[in-house]
């Protein structure tokens, strides 16, 4: 019996037979796969669509249900906050830093209230009201919050700062899994014939087209025709250790990953067909527990007792550049009146504690000097509600001089640090893959975190970024592949 590979393409002069016909064959059912699926099919298209699990859900459905939406949303408006387009879509760009895709960011941010209505118009529900605060996610059903680094330096210097995560109106944690209902739900009202445990195995070509895709289904491979496209929303590939080991090495250094299956399957398939991969380097990583007000009140220091960091910053940006210090460890010092006990999922620990930051710095058998100096100058200029180092702000800044005083250890071993890859597939921003030259290949789509989207650059992420992309740009990929160019 042949074998088939997500390496190598199948001719279409040697498929023996076609098991099902389609219009779009999507792959992956979060919401990347869903919103191509819904949009496809309000195009008009059949819609075909297969994921390897048993239901519905991939990553999507184990966030908190949270989209990056900005430019004026009437949660915005009602909270007092006048958000415009041109603020939205620079922040936009300045969260890619360097891995930024501008026509990305663009087309989103001039988007992206028609997309919320959007969401709204296929049943999901938003309560409207703003949670103020420093916070990862509402345990309410509230809608609004801050989910990034926007009222903190250097975001907030190039672009006016605005909440702008929309969660789902859920109450408690976890609203990824009503939200992808909502949009299964929506997605078989328009007829999308979906096949559950059937795995992706190899894209069919027909010159240089992209003409269907082989699954397996119960232990037999079959054959798939798309007439008009082959959409991938696969997700990353942060459980598959050969691809991070090439690519993301640095991603070694914590141990939490977060995914549903995301083995890098869909970009392979991608690259097997010319496409390129881009920014694989990245990822996203968070140690959330750092995130309650009075912590975000403390002081970030490596192993030689330097800040790293405006700690007023969004928790995954802080994570992210923690790991990138030496010594596979940072603490967080806090004073007697912002120390609140980290839960003990958390995995930080107390290192060390003192009636002066100098037998804090003995403790943790710093330099004499080192840490001391640091807290010295840290106070010294917060008194006068300045950061001259890092321009923190507050009313996050103040000094930390009511002892005792402790150094809370946050290693990269063994202390929750949550990770998710996000380089993948360039595409177009209508969802299109391109090749390495920059061309699109003909007949194939893909959205979500099997691209380089939205949320390209671990130093940059925002909470609800992956929601934001795979939502809309997969509804951009359904509606391409729909007209079948």
């Amino acid at each position: 019996m042949p074998s088939y590979s997500q390496y190598q393409p199948l001719a279409l002069a040697n498929v023996p037979h076609w098991d099902f016909t389609t219009d779009v064959a999507v792959v992956g059912f979060g919401a990347a796969g869903a919103c191509a699926a819904i949009e496809a099919a309000g195009a008009g298209a059949k819609i075909m669509l297969f994921e390897r699990s048993s239901g519905s859900g991939g990553a999507s459905a184990l966030s908190g249900g949270e989209i990056y939406i900005g430019g004026g949303t009437d949660a915005q408006i009602a909270a007092g906050f006048d958000d415009t387009v041109e603020d939205f879509t620079a922040y936009l760009k300045l969260a890619g830093g360097p891995c930024a895709d501008e026509a990305k960011c663009e087309l989103y941010g001039r988007e992206a209230l028609a997309h919320y209505q959007w969401l709204k118009d296929q049943g999901v529900p938003y309560r409207g009201n703003f949670l103020p605060g420093k916070v990862i996610e509402p345990t309410d059903d509230s809608t609004l919050i801050w989910s990034g680094s926007e009222a903190a330096t250097p975001f907030r210097l190039k672009a006016r700062p605005a909440p702008r995560g929309h969660v789902i109106q859920h109450m408690g944690w976890g609203g990824g899994r009503p939200l992808v209902d909502i949009l299964e739900r929506r997605a078989r009202d328009l007829g999308t014939d979906i096949q559950v445990d059937a795995r992706a195995v190899a894209l069919i070509t027909d010159g240089d087209r992209v003409a269907g895709l082989v699954v397996r289904i119960d232990n037999q491979d079959r054959f798939v025709r798309a007439n008009r496209g082959v959409v991938l929303a696969t997700g990353g590939f942060v459980f598959n250790e050969g691809m991070r080991r090439k690519y993301c090495p640095d991603s070694f250094r914590v141990n939490s990953p977060i995914g549903d299956k995301d083995d890098g399957t869909g970009i392979e398939l991608g690259v097997s067909v010319g496409g390129d991969a881009v920014h694989m380097d990245q990822f996203f990583t968070t140690c959330p527990w750092t995130i309650p007000a009075d912590q975000a009140h403390g002081v970030f220091v490596n192993v030689a007792g330097q800040r790293f960091i405006n700690e007023d910053c969004y928790h995954g940006r802080v994570s992210r550049c923690a790991i990138d210090q030496p010594g596979g460890k940072v603490y967080l010092l806090l004073d007697n009146a912002h120390f609140s006990q980290p839960l003990d999922l958390a995995g930080i620990t107390i290192a060390a504690t003192g009636a002066t930051w100098d037998e804090v710095e003995a403790e943790l058998e710093m330099p004499a000097g080192t840490l001391s100096a640091t807290m010295d100058v840290y106070n010294r200029h917060a008194r006068e509600g300045r950061d001259p180092l890092f321009d923190k702000q507050v009313p996050i800044l103040v000094p930390l001089d009511q002892s005792p005083f402790v150094a809370l250890e946050l290693n990269f071993e063994i202390s929750y640090f949550s990770f998710f890859t996000l380089g993948g597939l360039k595409t177009s921003a209508c969802g299109e893959v391109l090749s390495r030259a920059g061309l699109p290949i003909p007949g194939l789509y893909a959205a979500g975190r099997c691209t380089s989207g939205l949320p390209a650059w671990g130093h940059g992420y925002s909470s609800g970024l992956s929601l934001a992309d795979c939502t809309f740009f997969g509804r951009q990929a359904g509606r391409e592949a729909a007209q079948g160019t």
